[in-house]
């Protein structure tokens, strides 16, 4: 079980597999809280508004950095994210553990202004691995792809600033994991493990 009022802060470059896992999480873990972010991309096949995410407006998403909506938000891949800092704030007061999705910048963020949290980094296996998961999606054009690969890279290069990193290698060993990250069993996961070290200079490249 989650420790109450707990904030676990889960990033990823794209294409490691950080939303499954997310889900897989929170489907076996009901006591959680998903803390459903702002954008202004429009949607997926598939995603549903205020359960994926909020969708808005640039102008909407303009109006609340304006007046100091957000606990974090960032720019990426030309569209704007945020999380309503009220929604967190209301859900840790309620007693919850509250699971929020975001990239680097926007856990960067988060860190500063609750230290308290938990934070954790999604790694992919290697190199290819990541490659494939992107490729494979069948939804971007190869310009797409190439630059999601660049990004991904860049991302990467953030994964010590987080407390924790799992490799998502095998899933089930990857979800068990993050389930022992959010009980507070994580010592096994911490970020500053040596073996980490050769993983991350193979995936940057």
């Amino acid at each position: 079980m989650p420790h109450p009022a707990q904030l676990f802060v889960i990033s990823a470059p794209s294409g490691a597999g950080k939303t499954s896992l997310v889900r897989a999480l929170m489907a076996r873990d009901p006591t959680l809280v998903h803390s459903v972010s702002y954008t202004t991309r429009q949607p997926r096949p598939g995603e549903q508004p205020g359960h994926d995410y909020h969708f808005v407006s640039h102008a909407e998403f303009e109006q609340m950095l304006a007046a100091g909506a957000f606990l974090e938000h960032a720019e990426v891949f030309d569209n704007r994210y945020g999380t309503a800092r009220a929604q967190v704030e209301a859900s840790l007061a309620a007693g919850h553990g509250v699971i929020l999705e975001i990239d680097w910048q926007g856990a960067r963020q988060v860190r500063s202004s609750l230290p308290g949290c938990v934070s954790v980094f999604i790694l992919p296996p290697s190199r290819a691995a990541l490659e494939h998961r992107l490729e494979g999606r069948g939804t971007d054009s190869a310009e797409v792809i190439a630059r999601r690969l660049r990004d991904a890279t860049a991302d990467l290069s953030h994964w010590q600033e987080a407390g924790f990193v799992v490799v998502n290698d095998d899933f089930e060993r990857a979800l068990a994991e993050l389930q022992g990250i959010v009980a507070g069993q994580g010592a096994p996961s911490r970020a500053d493990r040596p073996e980490l070290l050769s993983l991350v200079a193979q995936l940057l490249g």
